[in-house]
């Protein structure tokens, strides 16, 4: 049984934002089919308590894990300096985004304008640093660069973890979002964290309690559309 600390489980059976409603469920579809990234209507004055944080981890550390090495290793950032550095290098990392990775665009889409005015992963990037916690999901060792199958073996070992962990995040009451834009900056952040250089970094999760957010399944393809049986490209066949 993993190790909880007391009177943590009694702090979020109690949802954990129930004075403006709150999103905290233990409903398992609706935490599946309504975790979101959440960028906006969050709590920045509000510390998440590392009890909680834990509790989720514990919960996130029961993923897949490839030869049962539990390579998986949680950063958990809460102090102002570190998450401003963090900040720093996610806003370089993001101000260059759209240059380095033009190329790799379609041709059609590259001069498309932004949905919005001001999308949300602008505000992210500019508010990075008041999120009362940043949670760095890393692997120790590095995947094999020539090796596809250990590839998948590699960060099939961590992202089930990382995904399990924000989805703890949102059963609880708290908002997250799923970001990969921090590992353009790897080495700076390694060094700023003091990260070894065998450690790979992986998700970022920014995290705050919820703020009045509503949190609904997004317009995705239904499941007839995207699965296959027995073949390639074939549909079930239904009867009747």
């Amino acid at each position: 049984m993993p190790t909880v600390s007391p009177g943590v489980d009694s702090l979020m059976s109690a949802g954990p934002d129930t004075q403006d409603g709150g999103t905290a469920t233990n409903d398992f579809f609706e935490v599946v089919e309504t975790t979101r990234s959440v960028r906006h209507r969050l709590d920045f004055d509000r510390p998440v308590e590392p009890e909680v944080i834990e509790r989720c981890i514990d919960a996130a550390v029961q993923a897949p894990t490839g030869m049962n090495q539990e390579a998986w290793r949680f950063l958990v950032l809460t102090e102002s300096e570190p998450k401003e550095r963090v900040a720093r290098l996610y806003r370089a990392g993001f101000d260059g985004l759209a240059t380095r990775f033009r190329h790799q665009i379609p041709p059609e889409m590259r001069d498309q304008k932004l949905p919005n005015d001001r999308p949300t992963y602008v505000g992210l990037a500019e508010n990075l640093h008041r999120m009362p916690a940043l949670i760095l999901v890393c692997s120790e060792g590095r995947p094999d660069p020539d090796n596809a199958a250990m590839q998948v073996a590699f960060y099939g070992s961590v992202l089930p973890a990382a995904w399990s962990l924000m989805l703890a995040l949102r059963a609880s009451g708290l908002g997250a979002t799923w970001t990969t834009l921090l590992v353009t900056e790897e080495e700076r952040v390694a060094q700023a964290l003091g990260i070894p250089a065998n450690v790979t970094q992986t998700i970022l999760l920014p995290v705050a309690y919820t703020k009045g957010a509503v949190l609904k399944p997004a317009k995705r393809k239904g499941a007839r559309e995207v699965t296959y049986w027995n073949r390639w490209s074939e549909a079930r066949v239904v009867s009747g």
